[in-house]
């Protein structure tokens, strides 16, 4: 049970936010604000979606991208943060799993996730 003024202090964080939906297996291209002085721009980070967790405020999501030299990289999104600039989906993905870790053992052909066809 929440406390009333936490639900309204959220209700207000998710106000005038436009969040895609998508699910794990979808490529996702996302518009990170970064911050360096005084000035900012947004650096692009596209890879899979593997995780979706959480609800409300607290939604978080892991997306996980190859690197350099075949280096996975993965990284945990909070889905209302200010820092998220946009989201977009560029691929659907047909999976069979709401978690997809064992993505991280495969590499190569074994890694890929057919695309979910309309």
């Amino acid at each position: 049970m929440k406390n009333r003024y936490i639900a309204s202090f959220e209700q207000a964080q998710l106000e005038g936010k436009q969040v895609p939906s998508f699910k794990a297996g979808d490529t996702l291209r996302l518009g990170i604000k970064i911050q360096e002085g005084d000035k900012s721009r947004v650096q692009n980070y596209e890879g899979v979606c593997i995780a979706i967790r959480g609800n409300g405020v607290d939604r978080t999501f892991t997306v996980r991208k190859m690197g350099a030299n075949n280096v996975g990289v993965e990284k945990v999104f909070p889905l209302y943060s200010d820092a998220l600039e946009k989201i977009e989906v560029l691929r659907i993905g047909r999976v069979r799993r709401a978690k997809l870790y064992y993505l991280r053992d495969r590499r190569g052909k074994s890694a890929r996730i057919k695309e979910l066809r309309k």
